[in-house]
This record gives C-alpha cells, structure tokens and sequence, in this order.
C-alpha cells in the first residue's frame, strides 16, 4: 500500500470516526426525548439541530409511529450503520488496491 492508499485510509478512519459519534448523537437524542429535558440547555439545543434535519426527513417519508413511540431514531441509526460499513468496505479495498 502506498502513500495513496495510506490518505485513503486516513480518510476511512476519520468517516468512521464521524459515523461513530453521529451516532452517539442519535442515541442520546432519543434518551434524552424519553425525558421532559429543557428546551433552552445547548447540550439539548445541539442534539436536536444535529439530527433533526435526517429525523423530520425521514417522519416524512415513513410516517411510522405507533402512539408515543417513534421509530425514525431506530431507522436513522441503521442507515448511519450501513452507510458506515459500506463506505468503510469500499474505502478499505481501495486504499488496499493502490
């Protein structure tokens, strides 16, 4: 593997890195939903611009609830862990490859 190969890598790891933690933001926004958290803390305030966007998109499009429970979190954290295996798939044989 050459110098190419080592960017691409560095690259792969840095999205992994980045999926990782989106992640992590997806899951504390549905925690701290499960809660009457206040709607001025920025910690809460971060959450939400962080994944609204992806979440309304998807209510949207699936508009799956049953009563209180919404599901978009559970389908966005799936999404983000497909994308983030596929991408790391090919970005690995890649940088393999040079």
């Amino acid at each position: 593997m050459g110098i190419f190969g080592e960017l691409i890598m560095v690259v792969a790891q840095v999205f992994n890195l980045i999926a990782t933690l989106y992640i992590y933001i997806v899951v504390a926004r549905a925690i701290i939903s499960w809660v009457n958290p206040d709607p001025y803390n920025p910690i809460v305030r971060f959450l939400h611009s962080a994944t609204d966007p992806l979440l309304d998109r998807i209510r949207r499009a699936l508009p799956i609830s049953f009563g209180a429970i919404d599901f978009s979190p559970i389908i966005l954290l799936f999404g983000v862990f497909l994308l983030q295996r596929i991408v790391m798939i090919i970005l690995t044989r890649v940088a393999y490859s040079l």
